[in-house]
Parts: C-alpha cells; structure tokens; sequence
C-alpha cells in the first residue's frame, strides 16, 4: 500500500487527483462544523445524548449530526436512495432494461432519478430531524420560517455531499460516496485514542486493568482489520479453457484463464443497507409522535425496534429482536447486491460464445448450475462473515466500553481502504501504458 501512495505522488496526473480529493474531503470536514441556522448550540450540546438513531448518522456523518451543521443527514438518504432504485429495478422493467442494457445512457438515467429520489427522501429526513428536536428547546424560534430554513439548509448539505462524492469520483481517486464515509468513520479515531488511554489514566491514577482491557482491545483490533482484510482479499478462481478457434484469417491458440470470485462479492454494501433500512422507521415515526422516548404503544414499540441496533437504552427484548432481523437484512442484502452484480447465466453464455468452457462441466446451463452453486456458497460465508462483524458492537453496547470503532466501522474504512488503493494502482498501470504508447 505505501509503495503504491509512493508511486502515486510520483506520477503528476495521479498526484493531481489525490491533491484534488484531498481540498474536496477539507471542504466536507469544513462543512460538518457549519451549523444550521436557528439553532442554540448550547442547548444542542445538551439534547444531543449520543444513542439510537442519531449515533450511527453522527459516526458516519463525522460528528456533524451532534452539531446539526449542514451534513448533519451525511450521505444517508442517498444511500437509501440507491437501495429503493434497485428494488424497483428489480420489479419495474423499464429499470430492468435501463440497468442492463441501457449503456452509459441507462446509468445516467439511473443516477439521475436516485439523485431526485434522494432529495425527497432528505426533506423527509430533515423534516423528522426538525420536528423530533424541536420540543427538545435547541431552536431559538419554532416557527414556519425557522423550521424551512433548517430543512432547507439540510437538504442543501446533502445534496453539496452528493456532488463532493461525484467529483472525488470522477476527477479524484474515485469512490466518492465511501469515501466521505471513509473519512466520517475516521475522524472518530481521536475519540477513540483518548477512550482507550483514558483506560489506562483513569481520574484516580494508573489503572493495570485499564492496561489489560486496552491491550485486549489493540489487539482484538489487530485480529479483527487482518481477518477484514483476508476475506475481502481471498478469491475462489475458477478455472476457464478456451479452444482454438479463428479469428478474421488467424488462428488463435488455446488459452487457460480463470474467473475470479471474491469471497465477499459484495463489500461493505449489505452492512450500510441494513442499517439504513433499519433506522429509517425511526426516522419517519419521530415526525408523527411527539417525545417518543417516553411514549408507549405500538409505534413507540416500532420506535425502540428500530434504534435497538445503536443504543442499549431498551428491553433486551427488542435488542434481541433488532439483531436477529438486522443479521437477516445483510444476509438477504448481501444475496441481493451479489446477483445484482454478477449473473451465473450471462457469464456462462459469454465463456460459450468464445468457445471456452469450465473443465470437467459442459458448457451452456451445467456451467451456469455450476457457477451459481459456487455463488451461493460464497455468498453465504460472505453474508455471514458481514453479520458477525456488526454484531460486535452490539455486544460492547452491554460493557462499559463505549469506543468510537466497532466492527462495522472498521469493516466500512478497511473496504475503501483496499478499493481505494486498488483505484490507485489501476490509474498508475493506466498512465503507464499511456505514456508507453506515446
């Protein structure tokens, strides 16, 4: 990885990019402390409590929900967006035939209609934010014109997210969207530097077992970023032979090659999916019901569902209940996004069309069998492996620990971090052999 920075700050065109992506995630940091306007900072700071919904936005938001500023909806209702598009894409044909034959043509299609998709979901959004703190005394004026303004002033931040991410994408080092929730997750780790020494440093002195627990938790982390990175490295290569056959007036040779399949075909997707699946309820139901946290009945139920992913503040019931159908929703996410990205039958026709085949199955409907087998199973280690890793935070919810980094978030930054150094090294063999053919 260093070397590949190394060579990157070497090449000028990359080293434009990474000086380019480096200004765009300045200016989104900038942003998280810009506050909206109308709003007592001081009152903020005190209704601000740090649990259920409002701590996985902050995290992914980089601390800018806790201080409502501009970005405080983060990238979440484009996130949101993108899952309710490709849902219907999958029982609407028009989608269908735009997301798979549509070109270049059908993704700017696509990307335009979750673009819109997303600026109603955020005024949706940042209506249920204004409405769920506005008994809560944070605004100076609970009138009309204040609550537009607040509403506005969050649909403007996410849509200024929306054209950082496609920027930091088409003109940085590419995956814009993760990386501003790269860089959110990241800014924590301060936070989480000074929990663990004040671990070791407590108010009444030197604490061995606040060694103890720190060096288990470097270490668990250790442990936990190297298994994140086996499996998001680790492959099953198919292996693929191609015949003679001819091509124009020559004849081409046999070739071996092999198809490879990531363990985890699907990355970090499924895991930020379901929970932004999980804590849209809440979001909705906190427009409708005024001081929800003392509220009971039904929707109240649905309430503390919902938010039993990030706060330890309900019956160990709903915590049960939120984990087994939160463990379901990556699973099924996970499943989904895999055939989404890669179809079993399409590959096989394209190995037969070139005349090649997957030694010892014949070629056409067998290799595809073939192929979705080996597909399901990958698929279900990876939706597994994606669900043990968010379930630990939920146990550390029952410790005293309260650490900026649970396995999500080390699962969300080391996934960019291997995509982003994978951008990197294909742009830097792409100006290679530019500047060969030159």
């Amino acid at each position: 990885m260093f070397k590949t920075l190394k060579n990157a700050l070497k090449t000028p065109d990359v080293r434009k990019r990474l000086m380019y992506t480096l200004i765009l995630i300045v200016v989104f940091r900038l942003g998280c402390y810009i506050t909206v306007p109308g709003v007592d900072s001081f009152q903020l700071a005190e209704a601000f409590d740090g649990q259920g919904m409002a701590s996985l936005i902050d995290l992914i938001s980089g601390g800018a929900f806790s201080r409502l500023s501009i970005f405080a909806m983060s990238i979440s209702p484009y996130i949101t967006a993108s899952i309710v598009i490709q849902l219907l894409g999958m029982v609407i044909p028009a989608l269908e035939r735009l997301t798979k034959e549509g070109g270049e043509e059908g993704r700017a299609k696509i990307n335009k209609y979750t673009k819109m998709l997303t600026i109603v979901l955020a005024l949706v959004e940042g209506l249920g934010i204004y409405l769920s703190y506005r008994s809560s005394g944070i605004f100076i004026d609970t009138g009309f014109w204040t609550g537009a303004t607040v509403v506005i002033s969050l649909m403007a931040g996410t849509a200024i997210l929306m054209w950082l991410g496609d920027q930091i994408t088409n003109k940085g080092i590419g995956n814009g969207i993760s990386m501003l929730i790269f860089v959110g997750i990241i800014s924590g780790l301060p936070s989480a530097v000074t929990t663990i020494w004040r671990l070791i440093f407590t108010v009444a002195g030197f604490s061995t077992t606040g060694l103890l627990t720190a060096i288990g938790i470097i270490i668990g982390s250790i442990l936990l970023i190297a298994g994140v990175v086996f499996v998001q490295q680790a492959e099953r290569r198919v292996p693929v032979q191609y015949s003679k056959r001819v091509v124009g007036r020559k004849m081409v040779g046999a070739q071996n090659t092999h198809i490879p399949l990531k363990l985890v075909m699907a990355g970090v997707i499924p895991v930020i999916f379901a929970s932004s699946f999980m804590t849209f309820p809440a979001m909705i139901i906190q427009m409708f019901v005024k001081d929800i946290a003392t509220a009971t009945g039904f929707w109240a139920g649905v309430y503390k569902f919902s938010i039993a992913t990030s706060t330890s503040n309900v019956p160990v019931g709903y915590s049960i209940a939120n984990a087994i159908v939160y463990l379901l929703l990556i699973l099924g996410f996970t499943y989904f996004y895999t055939y989404a990205t890669f179809n079993p039958a399409e590959v096989s026709n394209n190995i037969k069309k070139n005349g090649g085949f997957v030694p010892g199955i014949r070629a056409g409907k067998p290799t595809t069998e073939y192929l979705s087998a080996i597909i399901s199973k990958l698929t279900l280690f990876g939706g597994l492996f994606l669900s043990v890793i968010a379930v630990i935070p939920m146990l550390l919810r029952f410790t005293t620990l309260n650490l900026a980094f649970g396995g999500t978030s080390i699962l969300i930054v080391v996934g960019v971090a291997l995509e982003t150094v994978q951008q990197l090294e294909s742009q830097l063999v792409m100006r290679h052999y530019k500047g060969f053919l030159e």
